[in-house]
């Protein structure tokens, strides 16, 4: 997982590691970017978490659109913006956001679905994990976990003063 800002043009709103990492692991979802099949590009929203290490996971549907483009080609980018702020008198925002690069996996093996289920449910339903995990067990013929293995990531914020 290799951290570099070196490519941004804007070398003047650098994100730091360690807060583009505190932005990683408390956003809350992100959009995911693939190729379709005809070589267009589909963007979804998804709810994520991240294993701390150099992976995120989200879970959805066993069929449809981003899985067949997955399918397709796994090479994926995935974003996440976290504060942002809109300074209408200075007619600019505030914000802060990271940009992976990444290559998804999907058909994982069940003790590995059953971990990205039980992080999930940590992070968005902490009070409800043992009812939660019942879900996910009674639940895991119709869900697909997918893995994103983070590549590449970058960072950029601007605060106004």
């Amino acid at each position: 997982m290799n951290y570099t800002n070196a490519n941004v043009r804007r070398q003047d709103r650098l994100l730091d590691e360690q807060s583009a990492r505190e932005l990683l692991m408390k956003g809350e979802y992100g959009v995911l970017s693939m190729l379709n099949e005809t070589g267009g590009v589909y963007s979804v929203p998804v709810n994520y978490v991240w294993d701390g290490e150099r992976s995120l996971y989200f879970h959805c549907a066993v069929e449809g659109r981003k899985l067949r483009c997955i399918d397709n080609n796994n090479v994926v980018s995935f974003c996440v913006v976290g504060r942002t702020k809109v300074i209408a008198e200075k007619f600019s925002t505030e914000y802060e956001s990271i940009v992976l690069e990444c290559k998804a996996f999907r058909n994982l093996p069940e003790e590995e679905k059953m971990k990205a289920f039980r992080l999930i449910l940590e992070k968005y339903t902490p009070d409800e994990t043992v009812k939660g995990m019942q879900y996910a067990k009674d639940a895991f013929s119709k869900t697909e976990i997918v893995r994103l293995d983070i590549e590449n990531w970058s960072g950029k914020t601007k605060l106004l003063k």
